[in-house]
């Protein structure tokens, strides 16, 4: 019988297994609400594992891919650098856009958040650079993946001039490091299975109710992003039907980031997705851990709309020329987002100061922030991350079609 049962496990799709454990999660959360405190340590240890073997293997892969480098490897870097600008300051467009067609206006009154938000753009800025040069060990402690693909890669070009022996080392460590991913990926199941249960029954399907314009004009711009601009790039670039894939990378990877709610835990899911679409391991490698750090359309929407939330609820005027400032403030400060849930929120303030509104009142709109989060964060990690594993895609696709070879 337990033989039969993991048969079972071990040959079914890994989707099909986690659509059984949102279903049972939801189950218990309905039926024994009392028993998700305990099961919610099931998703906490899924969450954590992941979070704990991302910034190893990001630093090993990227290291191994750039010190075994074979040439033309990094060809669709710089498109792929252009796709990534590009749908986030689309986002950002789009969420302006929508704000104004259907202005929402906020009840600020929560309990405010202790945080410590940038006050400005060139504080982002200045963080990123900081993180650039950050102590590797403490990089990697921290899970500061600006500053882990700084120096993997530094090593990684480097190592260049090793002896065979030495790089098929580090090939051979970077090939155990996967393989430790594919067998957290196995666990799955049960952590969005304990994810959804414990969130469900915190928070009830009722919790989101006072807010559902607000979360109507997020999850349109999250949808609208994922479900029409993104294919719109995608094709543009690579000239055939791009829905196949999309839908691909919204089910294998938009599916975990939205309970995970974390663009950095899912890095493994993504390499791995990336892995089974046959794409160029040097490429995804960096691609993929510089995605979740600066990939970051769902983050953009967020910063946009609850800051013109907050401009609507106190009745500033807004010029077109600041309208597009917001844009580019929304799109840069974004990629300054944490790739942890709720990264995006943080940068809510900064935004905020573009139109005078004081901290304090910025921070409750934070705090609003989070009262959606539920939903809000789940659907922005979701775009997020699968537009990550979507572009690395088209990027080489569409060198592919170039070529001749698609």
């Amino acid at each position: 019988m337990i033989k039969n049962f993991w048969r079972w496990v071990n040959e079914t799709s890994l989707v099909k297994l986690i659509l059984v454990g949102i279903i049972l999660g939801i189950l218990l959360a309905v039926f024994i609400p009392q028993w998700a405190a305990s099961i919610s340590i099931l998703g906490t240890l899924f969450v954590n594992a992941l979070k704990a073997v991302a910034p190893v293997l990001v630093f090993v892969l990227v290291m191994a891919a750039l010190a075994t480098k074979r040439a033309g490897a990094s060809s669709n870097m710089r498109p792929l650098l252009v796709l990534y600008v590009v749908s986030t300051f689309v986002a950002s467009l789009t969420a302006v856009a929508a704000s104004f067609l259907f202005p929402t206006i906020l009840q600020l009154q929560v309990t405010d958040a202790q945080l410590a938000p940038p006050t400005n753009i060139i504080e982002v800025i200045r963080t990123v650079v900081l993180n650039i040069v950050d102590n590797p060990v403490h990089a990697l402690i921290n899970a500061n993946y600006i500053g882990i693909l700084a120096w993997a890669s530094v090593m990684g070009i480097a190592l260049r001039q090793a002896n065979d022996t030495t790089k098929q080392l580090i090939s051979d460590f970077a090939q155990v490091i996967t393989q430790l991913v594919q067998w957290v990926l196995r666990f799955a199941p049960i952590g969005i299975f304990g994810l959804v249960a414990s969130t469900i029954a915190e928070s009830g399907f009722g919790a989101l109710i006072g807010y559902v314009k607000l979360l109507a004009v997020l999850l349109g711009c999250f949808f609208f992003i994922a479900l029409v601009m993104n294919p719109l790039i995608a094709f543009v670039k690579m000239r055939i039907n791009p829905y196949p894939l999309v839908l691909t990378t919204l089910r294998e990877s938009g599916l975990y980031a939205f309970f995970t709610r974390s663009s950095a835990a899912n890095i493994p899911v993504n390499m791995n997705l990336c892995q089974k679409l046959g794409l160029d391991e040097d490429t995804y490698s960096v691609s993929i851990p510089l995605g979740a750090t600066i990939n970051m359309s769902g983050a953009a929407i967020t910063i946009a709309v609850l800051t013109l939330s907050a401009v609507h609820t106190l009745d500033i005027p807004v010029d077109f020329a600041t309208a597009f400032l917001l844009c580019v403030i929304s799109a840069v400060g974004a990629c300054g987002a944490s790739g942890v849930a709720g990264g995006s929120l943080l940068l809510i303030p900064l935004a905020c100061s573009l139109f005078g509104i004081s901290n304090d009142i910025a921070m409750q709109v934070v705090g609003v922030g989070f009262i959606i989060g539920v939903l809000q964060d789940s659907c922005e990690t979701a775009l997020n991350s699968s537009s990550d594993v979507l572009f690395t895609a088209v990027a080489e696709f569409a060198e592919r079609r170039k070529e001749g070879r698609l």
